[in-house]
């Protein structure tokens, strides 16, 4: 969406995981991450029980609370404050819960109203297929924490636009509280959590102190931070490991996504680490 700003593959992403399943035998498939507030939560748990049921239970079901103001506006969309839209994918995602269950769904809450509502087709993955949080505020990474199966860090972005300040707040000196909050809203299922961090900035390279220092002042962060920042790794096929590796002593990263122009350099890292 030009507007928006935000650079993207342009597919939708409800017919692509299905192309994708179909496509495919054994991965699993997933949206990093569904804006509950484009899609009522009975249409979405219908679309994705049909795509679980389809792909014989490989859906993973991201969902997030929506952050880029121009993308709202470019659809005529209100942008509510961030605590609206919080709870607002609170009250969605227990009512999608609801809806994979069995029966009839009564349902009110101040965003969402449901009544006689019998989710069909229920997914194949049961109660229902893993969900996917994803934030980089306190308030979602609690909700991500008592709620998701896996809990995606992502930038903070209060102004609600892309900017620097997004990788500034998010290295590893504000990735260490985001963990605890997560353990906030968990309690004593924390350990039952997969921790996800979307890396932008993956960069198979032999010059990994060259390439994070011609990057380093385009956000105001030093070298350092860049070749440790969570969002970001930069290095050879070994450095790579052996820095996935420490973020996962740190942080209890054990899932880690890239963009589709790094897949292939980035092959002999995902070999090499199978099964670790």
């Amino acid at each position: 969406m030009a507007r928006a700003g935000h650079a993207g593959s342009g597919l939708a992403a409800i017919p692509a995981l299905m192309a994708l399943a179909d496509a495919t035998q054994q991965l699993r498939v997933g949206s990093r991450v569904i804006c509950m507030d484009f899609r009522h939560p009975v249409v979405l748990a219908n679309e994705m029980a049909t795509i679980d049921v389809f792909s014989e239970g490989r859906l993973e079901l991201g969902l997030g609370a929506g952050w880029l103001a121009n993308e709202y506006e470019a659809m005529g969309i209100p942008f509510d404050p961030a605590p609206t839209r919080i709870d607002r994918l609170a009250e969605a995602v227990s009512l999608l819960k609801l809806l994979f269950g069995e029966g009839p769904v009564l349902f009110h809450g101040d965003h969402f109203h449901v009544e006689g509502v019998d989710g069909a087709p229920k997914p194949a993955q049961r109660p229902h297929p893993p969900i996917v949080i994803g934030g980089g505020g306190r308030r979602v990474l609690q909700l991500a924490g008592r709620e998701a199966d896996i809990v995606s860090l992502n930038f903070k972005n209060p102004s609600g636009a892309l900017s620097p300040d997004g990788v500034q707040r998010s290295t590893e000196e504000f990735t260490v509280p985001k963990i605890e909050w997560i353990r906030e809203g968990a309690g004593d299922r924390f350990d039952e959590l997969q921790i996800d961090v979307g890396i932008y900035y993956t960069l198979v390279t032999d010059d990994a102190r060259g390439v994070a220092e011609a990057m380093c002042t385009r956000f105001g962060v030093t070298a350092t931070d860049m070749l440790r920042h969570p969002h970001s790794l930069i290095g050879s096929p070994d450095g790579s490991c052996e820095e996935l590796l420490r973020r996962r002593e740190t942080y209890g990263v054990s899932y880690v996504a890239i963009g589709a122009d790094a897949a292939v350099a980035f092959a002999p890292v995902v070999a090499r680490l199978a099964g670790n």
